[in-house]
């Protein structure tokens, strides 16, 4: 059996034999990329390099990523999900394709000498089945047929599972998908109805994918192929541990069984009070969101209530309600987030170099959130005292619950689902805790009612919010639109403007651009006058008067160092990097920045900035926005 750190190893260890190189991780805030809030998945930081520019590290790379999906958040506490996670991955820029790739990525999971040694017979693939945007994947069938798999465990499926995208524009393409059996026996399925069947009861786990990026799609419709055929391969390190260590879900893997012992003894619960499966849960949303917050934290991210910062947000604040659950007493998250960078320290530095800051950070929040409960306590408490006063006037007395001897007939509920929601939105007050204050007072009735129309107005909250995080990826740089290119090449200036005004503490802390407008955020803690505001527009539109020619140089990350050029230096960049700069020789570098790009040739097709709005966003940061005129 394999810890996760040998799992990590041997899998950097087998793709290195086979010509990779191995990049760093990337920061989970996406570097030049504004069109989601978090890194996802390993091939975010290559987008550009799937599109067609050369990696300094050659056409062959893998790594281990971090990244961090919140879509699903509320399927945490189940066997198989979490919000962070680690992405094994291996990626061929115009180099292999389907042959190498899908022999590879059989070989790692099932050789005893290089790889995990699982059991192939135990092993179940699905392939794309074809539609209007490309046509059946018979080629992968075939090799997987060549290498042994039996026509029985490889099923065609739709594009709903076997078509890989960046959102609705970017590369993407089909992928086969690796299952393993985790049953105690073994399922021995013969049809595809069986294991959509044991998919869906996670008898069978998706251990492995490897996406086939040949097309480009804009707008949500394939538009042509790509200048390579590239390859992405996923592997989601917990599940992977969870297979190879024999556990029935990855909360009692080596990644988070030691958080578990932790909470164990951080915890209080009377466990007669509460059900073994509520207990677990609690545990479990505990334990993965101190784990991912920690990690969000030291990439940079502090509780807001806008973007990225309401997210972490969100997660520290179910993991301190869950704490409550479990008896915890105030700043044991402290401790729970202390065990994970023990974990992880010495794999991801900047957690040790940043654990004063996470914890400062986490026990802010955890006061702000207990004064906010205490708001939320109040209204509720007010709510249901009108419902009380309502019911007098209309000679209706207050109600009880079946168990008291009212009659269900006679059952009125306190406050309406909606408000019940309305009371979550805006103080962040849980519904369980709800439910707790409505029986206290024997005001609750109708439950089946009650929360319907709670998950009624909740999953309308979650369709807005995805719909909005998919209009981000939409207007975001990635379209690679030329309007997307100019404001993004004015984010330089504009850093640049706003350290010779406001001084060197000023940093980058993250942008948003669409074709519109250009958010940015930066280091300040003070707000600005309209002075400052206009001696900063006048220095971006001279810099574009000027007519600067833009460039940029691939230099190792220790000359870039060395070089002046701004950066946040780290684990996110890779030993070669690109170094941009606004000017030259004659008349000085105005901007010198480690970037991605793309940008214009010239400052002169920029336009005129304006700075529309300045605001803060959280404690020391601050966002302009901005447009060309």
């Amino acid at each position: 059996m394999f810890s996760s750190e040998e799992i990590r190893a041997r899998f950097l260890n087998f793709f290195e034999k086979r010509g990779h190189k191995i990049i760093p991780s990337a920061s989970l805030v996406p570097e030049n990329d504004p069109s989601v809030l978090f890194t996802t998945a390993g091939m975010h930081p290559l987008v550009p390099y799937l599109l067609g520019q050369t990696h300094p590290m050659g056409k062959r790379l893998a790594n281990s990523q971090k990244s961090l999906r919140t879509v699903d958040i509320d399927e945490v506490g189940d066997n198989t999900h979490a919000t962070f996670f680690e992405m094994l991955g291996n990626w061929s820029l115009g180099d292999y394709f389907k042959e190498d790739a899908i022999k590879w990525s059989y070989e790692f999971l099932t050789s005893k000498e290089e790889g995990l040694g699982l059991d192939p017979s135990r092993l179940y693939v699905t392939v794309f089945e074809g539609d209007e945007r490309a046509p059946k994947d018979d080629e992968s069938f075939k090799i997987w047929r060549r290498l042994g798999l039996p026509e029985e465990r490889i099923y065609f499926m739709s594009a709903k599972s076997n078509w890989w995208s960046a959102g609705d524009s970017g590369p993407s393409g089909s992928d086969t998908e690796m299952f393993y059996d985790v049953a105690d026996k073994g399922l021995n399925i013969k049809t595809k109805e069986d294991f959509m069947k044991a998919d869906e009861k996670q008898q069978v786990v998706e251990i492995w994918n490897d996406v086939f990026m040949e097309y480009e799609m804009k707008d949500g419709k394939v538009i042509g192929k790509l200048k390579n055929k590239n390859v992405d391969t996923g592997s989601g390190l917990e599940r992977v541990a969870m297979v190879v260590q024999k556990k029935t879900d990855i909360f009692e893997t080596d990644l988070f069984d030691y958080l578990m012992r932790k909470i164990d003894e951080l915890s209080g619960t009377d466990a007669t009070k509460l059900s073994g499966e509520e207990v677990l849960r609690a545990k479990r949303i505990a334990a993965d969101h101190i784990r991912a917050s920690v990690f969000v934290i030291a990439d940079g991210v502090t509780p807001s209530n806008t973007d990225r910062g309401y997210i972490l947000r969100r997660l520290l604040r179910r993991a301190i309600r869950y704490s409550d659950i479990l008896k915890i007493k105030e700043g044991g998250l402290g401790a729970i987030a202390a065990s994970v960078i023990e974990k992880y320290g010495s794999i991801y530095k900047n957690l040790s170099e940043n654990k004063e800051m996470i914890f400062k950070e986490i026990g802010d929040e955890e006061r702000k959130f207990r004064k906010t409960l205490q708001i939320g306590l109040r209204k509720l408490e007010l709510l249901m005292k009108d419902k009380e006063k309502e019911m007098k006037k209309t000679d209706l007395a207050v109600r009880t619950r079946p168990d008291v001897g009212a009659k269900s007939a006679d059952f009125i509920n306190a406050i309406s689902g909606k408000k019940a929601f309305d009371l979550y939105q805006n103080y962040g007050f849980p519904f369980e805790l709800i439910q707790e204050e409505l029986a206290k007072h024997l005001l609750f009735a109708h439950e089946k009612e009650f929360k319907d129309e709670y998950d009624k107005e909740f999953k309308k909250h979650q369709e807005l919010s995805r719909a909005g995080s998919t209009q981000k990826f939409k207007g975001g740089l990635a379209d690679m639109s030329e309007v997307s290119i100019k404001y993004h090449t004015a984010t330089h200036l504009l850093h640049a403007a706003l350290r010779e005004i406001l001084g060197d503490h000023v940093l980058q802390r993250g942008s948003n651009i669409t074709p519109e407008r250009v958010r940015f955020d930066f280091s300040h803690d003070a707000k600005m006058s309209d002075e400052e505001k206009k001696k900063i527009e006048d220095i971006v539109n001279q810099k574009i008067k000027e007519s600067l020619p833009i460039s940029f140089e691939e230099m190792n990350i220790g000359e870039a160092k060395t070089s002046g050029a701004l950066g946040v230096f780290g684990e996110k960049y890779g030993e070669k990097v690109k170094v941009y700069k606004i000017g030259d020789e004659k008349r000085g570098i105005f901007s010198m920045e480690l970037c991605g790009g793309p940008h214009i040739e010239n400052t002169s097709k920029l336009g005129h900035l304006k700075i529309v709005k300045e605001e803060a966003v959280s404690a020391g940061v601050r966002r302009i926005k901005a447009v060309l005129e």
